[in-house]
């Protein structure tokens, strides 16, 4: 794979003519303007690279009415708002030494307003929120994918391409050469731990890589939360800290267990309103058949030091290294929906001190319904239409995603449970057909 030196790490922005020398530099002939939209699927509008500067000065129309999720045919029209410094050549974008680039973009209302509609500037205002309360909030985000074969006519099978277990190696490890080749994507695309903001351009942009760099090596990569019975899911766990002045807000050396009351108080945010939001942070029928009691899945509302079967751990490093991490969400969230609600969840119960129950050190996993019961030890929502009732009943769900976003995904997630309510499957298929 191609290596381009494109991205700015001095936190500093590319010019425009930094730009138009890459450009030129690199042979760039197309330009994809990038959004998503509610269900965090990424939508763009490729435009020649001679129109860079009709892109920079937010000239370039969309037409709302046809993303759905965005606007009514009568007030349709808004614009793009690339964000300067996330341009970057794709570098699995490569024709015959011809390439192509992309900027991120926010979208704009026609009187020069942020869209309430844009996960991404929904999510800016949260920040916002926060920052008033002289908060940010950075996360490190650990996405997960199956990559699997095609058979002779191009189809998708859910046959593996690799049989090796983690960390194994060997000719046994047939991914090894695509995962190699991701890897180069996840060092060009500089993938880490980050902003929130930032974090979530990421996770987009690295789950377009995977797809690409995967069907190059005719195979097929999905982030589908449980594409196979019996094998575990997909997760995206997310490490959380907040900052405060400039210092690790979650960090007091002489406090229990060195974390803060403000890290507390957003352990008890995030405990408290998880339920309520999961619908964001796993968002479809599937995230469910992943997140199972009575398996090692991260389901239990309990928080612990180390103990992996807690919904929410702390990772041993302390210091500016000091974070929460939450185990239930999934890759198929909207990154930019799914960052503002744990955001929202964290920040009412700093402003609410709402402390956590005590830590549990003891495997959850192995306890009895009666012992989790006894000990107040609650289980995340079993189906889409239960994570949909307690998200349609918060405010904190609400005040994540704002007014238009809420009342468009809840409308478009019912549907989805509807469909998938009313369907006969292959299993009722199997198991009725011929026994009635």
């Amino acid at each position: 794979m191609t290596e381009f030196k494109h991205v700015r790490l001095d936190g500093k922005q590319f010019t425009r003519e930094e730009i138009k020398s890459l450009i030129k530099e690199y042979n760039i002939k197309f330009i994809k303007l990038q959004f998503v939209d509610i269900n965090g699927q990424v939508k763009n509008m490729s435009v020649p690279s001679e129109q860079i500067d009709k892109a920079l000065n937010n000239e370039i129309m969309l037409d709302g009415s046809s993303i759905k999720g965005f606007r009514s045919i009568e007030t349709s029209d808004m614009f793009f708002h690339p964000d300067i410094n996330s341009f970057q050549i794709l570098p699995w974008r490569n024709t015959n030494g011809i390439n192509a680039a992309r900027l991120i973009c926010d979208i704009y209302n026609s009187d020069g307003t942020p869209f309430e509609g844009c996960p991404r500037c929904n999510l800016k205002r949260v920040m916002e929120a926060a920052e008033k309360l002289g908060f940010s909030m950075n996360v490190g985000p650990e996405a997960e994918f199956y990559l699997f074969s095609k058979d002779k006519d191009g189809n998708v099978t859910t046959d593996t391409q690799d049989s090796a277990g983690y960390y194994d190696v060997g000719p046994e490890d047939l991914g090894e050469d695509v995962r190699s080749d991701i890897a180069d994507g996840q060092h060009e695309i500089d993938f880490r731990y980050a902003d929130i903001l930032t974090a979530a351009d990421n996770v987009t942009t690295f789950r377009i890589a995977v797809k690409a760099i995967a069907a190059q090596h005719n195979l097929h990569a999905t982030f589908m939360p449980k594409p196979i019975f019996g094998i575990n899911g997909s997760g995206m766990h997310c490490n959380v800290s907040l900052f405060k002045d400039g210092k690790n807000a979650f960090y007091d050396e002489k406090a229990e267990y060195q974390l803060s009351d403000t890290a507390k108080y957003a352990v008890g945010g995030i405990l408290k309103h998880v339920k309520s939001i999961t619908a964001i942070t796993n968002p479809v029928v599937n995230s469910y058949k992943r997140l199972v009691p009575g398996y090692e899945a991260p389901v239990y509302l309990a928080w612990s030091l180390a103990n992996r079967s807690a919904l929410v751990r702390v990772p041993a490093k302390r210091g500016i290294s000091t974070r929460v991490e939450l185990r239930s969400p999934d890759p198929s969230c909207n990154p930019y929906l799914a960052f503002a609600a744990i955001l929202e969840a964290a920040l009412d119960g700093i402003r609410n001190k709402i402390d956590p129950p005590a830590p549990v050190e003891s495997n959850i996993y192995k306890l009895t319904t009666k012992e989790r019961k006894n000990q107040r030890i609650d289980s995340l929502p079993g189906s889409l239409y239960e994570a949909l009732e307690l998200m349609d009943k918060s405010l904190v769900a609400r005040a994540a995603l704002g007014d238009h976003i809420f009342t468009e995904f809840m409308t478009a997630k019912n549907k989805e449970w509807d469909s998938y309510r009313t369907d006969v499957s292959k299993w009722e298929l199997d198991r009725y057909l011929e026994r009635y």
